[in-house]
Parts: structure tokens; sequence; C-alpha cells
């Protein structure tokens, strides 16, 4: 039996993620190899207000930890029992992160090799249908009393780990996990190491999943295993939550950032995930308009709507769309108040066009006018050009398309390069049709502006 020195260690706190997060108590049990040689457990006082969940969860209130020494009052004895000591808890990244955040509060650095009784038990003793400290204890007969107190689940996790030790008597699997380029200390507790190591270094999506497999954050990454690691060092209150509650990871690869961009976008949509942030909220781009009012005159307008497949032009700032009716107003000397440019009834007095010819004072008459309001509205129709942008593919042989017709974004595909497609029928056998939103308009203008014309083919 190995000689190791493990200190097992559970905290409660006062529930605020990782960050700001404060100790109410804590137990620490010291073992030489399998065998208890110390134990501390005391309340203690977190110096801000605990919340009535955390009570009801715990059983610690404020009245219980007013006189309960602060956490720098017990620091030396943490210190000292942890000193050359492996730290051991269930789900460990938790608890040391806790201590660690407690001790930098103090200007300490609290450096310890980790353990997780989590990752170990789904090694040694696999098929179990939870590895929550609670179910688990349930399904070996571990006794636990005091669930959610500091002593009770260290002393049960005491026990789950001197099992683990009986598992695995020469320490081959609990040195490969202290291994220093092991990630079995920093990954999360519920994913297999085995599935990040197959995770691609290539450029694409990626998906975390939850325990019934529901889709609770999707990313894009230039390099996917490099990006989902980033994950799992990040201490951010979110970013952890998303590490706990992650059980798998799905990927696809796309070859190119643009792609990826668009997939991420579809999949958001898609999926809705509880960790995402950006583009779930349904945005609504300024657009221009028109419509015929009382007089037959054909006005424009600037509107806001979610649907962008009908509009002449969409614009992401109400200025953007401005300035492009008074470009329109200028070229095509249309009127200003009929370009709802001035909300004047009277004739117009734009401060920078002058050169209406008389609409709004029944000068030019309404026919005349109107042609010129749909000669701009064209110029408009004719930027919505078909065309396909090329990009590399997820394979050195390989290319990709992104396809926009008429203006709107029909989808994406992958070709040999030995394909040759010049017109909409020879996309059709390898276009995998997307949805056409604000965020894949902006995601394209936005490729457009940076790179130009260079990856741009005409279709017909």
């Amino acid at each position: 039996m190995s000689e190791k020195l493990y200190a097992v260690i559970d905290v409660e706190t006062t529930g605020k993620g990782i960050k700001d997060n404060r100790i109410t108590e804590i137990c620490i049990v010291l073992l030489r190899g399998s065998t208890v040689i110390d134990k501390f457990t005391s309340l203690v006082n977190p110096e801000c207000v605990i919340s009535p969940f955390i009570t009801g969860l715990t059983g610690i209130d404020n009245d219980m930890v007013r006189d309960a020494p602060k956490f720098y009052e017990i620091a030396d004895r943490i210190i000292e029992m942890t000193n050359g000591a492996i730290f051991v808890a269930h789900n460990v990244n938790f608890d040391f992160n806790v201590i660690k955040g407690e001790f930098r509060n103090l200007g300490y650095n609290f450096i310890r090799k980790k353990l997780c009784t989590v990752r170990l038990s789904r090694k040694l003793i696999p098929g179990m249908l939870s590895y929550s400290l609670g179910k688990l204890c349930s399904s070996l007969h571990i006794p636990l009393e005091g669930r959610h107190r500091a002593e009770g689940d260290t002393d049960a996790t005491v026990i789950l780990f001197q099992r683990i030790l009986e598992l695995d008597p020469d320490c081959i699997l609990i040195n490969k996990f202290l291994n220093a380029r092991s990630k079995e200390a920093t990954l999360p507790p519920h994913l297999p190491a085995e599935e990040i190591d197959a995770l691609p270094e290539d450029t694409g999506i990626y998906l975390f999943r939850d325990q019934k497999g529901k889709v609770i954050y999707v990313g894009k990454a230039k390099n996917i295993k490099k990006r989902v690691l980033s994950h799992f060092y990040d201490k951010k209150n979110k970013e952890y939550a998303l590490c706990q509650a992650t059980y798998a990871i799905d990927y696809e690869i796309t070859g190119n950032e643009l792609i990826a961009l668009l997939l991420e976008s579809e999949q958001i949509q898609k999926y809705y995930p509880k960790f995402n942030s950006a583009q779930k909220r349904p945005v609504a781009p300024y657009r221009i308009i028109s419509y015929i009012n009382r007089k037959g005159v054909t006005q424009l307008a600037i509107d806001r709507s979610p649907v962008t497949n009908d509009s002449f032009d969409i614009f992401y700032s109400r200025d953007s769309a401005v300035q492009k009716l008074e470009q329109l107003c200028a070229e095509y000397t249309l009127c200003p108040r009929y370009c709802s440019l001035q909300s004047t009834t009277e004739r117009c007095s734009h401060y920078k066009i002058k050169n209406c010819k008389g609409i709004c004072e029944g000068v030019e008459s309404v026919a005349l006018y109107n042609i010129r309001v749909q000669q701009a509205l064209q110029s408009l129709q004719d930027t919505k050009k078909s065309y396909l942008i090329r990009e590399n593919g997820r394979t050195i042989d390989e290319q990709s398309f992104v396809m926009i017709q008429d203006g709107v974004y029909k989808g994406y595909g992958f070709i040999n390069d030995t394909e040759q497609i010049t017109t909409l029928e020879d996309c059709e056998a390898f276009l995998q049709l997307q949805n056409h939103t604000y965020h894949t308009t902006k995601i394209i203008k936005s490729y457009m502006h940076k790179h130009g014309e260079k990856n741009v083919v005409s279709i017909i």
C-alpha cells in the first residue's frame, strides 16, 4: 500500500461560483496511505451574508458563523496539514479553487498536487448511474451522515478514497493522474480524458452536451482542441459552471473560419444553448422599405424587422441606413420628405439635399417621380448578386464554398478539387442548405469587407 500523504478536504461556501466565493465550513482529514492520522474541522466566518438558499442547503446560517474564526485565523493550520500532501476531494477543482482564492486574498499562492475522487471513481468503478457523492455513496453502501456539511462529506469521501486505494494498490492510476502532463486534474469531473485527446486541432465548431445529451454550448475555433481546453483553464464563474455541466463534446471540422462562424450561428439558433449569450436574442436590423402614400407617391422609409429576405438592403445601425437614403436622394433627385429624412408636412427643406424637383409642392408629376424611385430601388436590388465564396476545405484535396443567391445566404458545401462549379445547378448536389439571418448576413458582409473579391466566384 502506498505511503503517500493525502489531505481529503471538503468545504461549504457562500455559493457564489468560484470568484468571490467564501468558505463557511472546512474539514480536512489527513491520511498516510489509507490510514487516518489527523483531522481538522471548523466553521468559518465568511465576512459576508449567507443567503437563505445556502442556509437551506447546508443548514449553516449567519448566526452559526458569527463567532467562528475568519479564514486568515485558520490559514496556518490549513497550510500545515496540507504541506507535502496531495489535495483530494470529490470534484477537486471546486474545493481547491475556493481555498486557493481565499489564500490569494491573503497574498499567498496555494499550490498542491490534486486528485479528484469523481474522476478516479469513473475509471476504477465504471458503470455507476451517477458519480455525485450522495448517489455514489448510496450505490456503494458508504455511510454519509450530515450531507452538505464539510465533516459529513469529508468522512464519506475518505471511505470512498480508501476503496479507490484498494482498487489501485500499486497507485498506477493515481500516479498517472498525478503526472504533470496529465489533464485529469484540470478536466471537468464528468468528461473522459480520452474524449479530449481525440479532439482535432483543426478549424471548426464544437458542442458541449449535458448529462441528458442536450447541447448547452456551441463555439467555433481555429484550433478546436486548444479552444476547448481553454474553457477548462478559465476560472470565471460562467466557465466553471459550463465545465461542471459538461458530459460530452461533439465537433465538426469546417476547414475554414467563415463556415465555422456560419455553422456556429446556425447551431446556436437551432439549439438555443444555455451557456451561449451572443446570437440568441433576435436582432432586428434596419432596412429600407417602400410604400405608396395616399397621393400615390412611392415613399421610402427605414424600418426594423428580423425578416431580411424581402428587404432592399439591410443595415446594422440607423445612421448607416440614413446615409444610404441620403445617397439615393442625391443620386436620383428624390425628395427628402418622401424619403423619411425629415418629418415636415410642408415642402422639403433638408440641410444637405437641395435638388428635389418639387414633388412635395405638387410641381413635379407623381408618375415621373415614381419612375426615379423605382430606379433607385432597382439600384439597391442590383447589388443583390449571386456568387460563391471559395475557401479551404477540410482536407488538402478539398475546397469549400458558401453560396449567396440574389443577396441571400443559401448555405455551404464541400467539393473535390477536380469538380468545376459555375452554375447554381452545379452546386445543388453539394449544397447544405442553411437559414439566412441577421447574423449570417453580418458574418458574410464582414468577410467581404476584410477579403474583398479575392475568393469570390460569380455564378449563373
